[in-house]
């Protein structure tokens, strides 16, 4: 079934519990110390019944932080890809902790760097369909350098991109995380317009 544009306007409140999927059961099979996993039986619109396997995330944030017209990255090992990737500051959500709080404690653990102020850019879910993590995006500006405090089985290396080397290096695959590809398209637009797309 197709849609019209101006089927595609924003949607009230309401909106957002259309074709709900009420749960009737949850198995928890696993809790680590950064995910959980639960198998959910839900009752579908229809009145049948169907499975949905569901990853508990506490939520993370990710810093866009521009020094020297440069975008600070990290460079690190990424476990679940089994390579390196180029991605901006970002880190989990401490309980309780607020993002913006966070969004600072990430970029100074990991470039050393505090941020004089920070603009929310946006809030994204990752992966909705099987997971509820969400990444609250921030430009950081007015930078100060520091140094850096990673945890203890963290290894990166900062590194400072260009407009340009950044958009080469999503070319070559180096970048290709959600947060970062979103945060190289609001620096573009910024760039573009004097103004971050919020």
């Amino acid at each position: 079934m197709t849609s019209t544009h101006t089927e595609h306007q924003l949607q009230k409140k309401s909106d957002f519990q259309r074709f709900e999927e009420i749960t009737t059961d949850t198995k928890d099979i696993f809790k680590g110390k950064v995910i959980s996993l639960q198998v959910d039986t839900v009752t579908l619109p229809d009145g049948s019944s169907a499975t949905r396997e569901i990853v508990r995330h506490p939520g993370a944030v990710a810093v866009l932080a521009i020094h020297n017209n440069k975008m600070i990255v990290v460079d690190q090992y990424r476990k679940p890809l089994g390579r390196s990737q180029v991605e901006i500051p970002a880190g989990k959500l401490d309980p309780g902790e607020a993002p913006e709080d966070a969004a600072r404690r990430e970029l100074e653990e990991e470039t050393g760097y505090k941020a004089e102020s920070l603009i929310h850019l946006s809030s994204i879910y990752t992966s909705p369909g099987f997971a509820d993590e969400i990444i609250h995006i921030y430009a950081a500006d007015k930078l100060t350098p520091g140094e850096m405090h990673t945890d203890e089985d963290e290894f990166l290396e900062v590194m400072e991109l260009t407009l340009e080397e950044a958009f080469e290096a999503m070319r070559e695959g180096r970048i290709s995380d959600a947060k970062t590809v979103n945060a190289l398209y609001a620096w573009r637009i910024y760039e573009m317009t004097g103004q971050w797309p919020i």
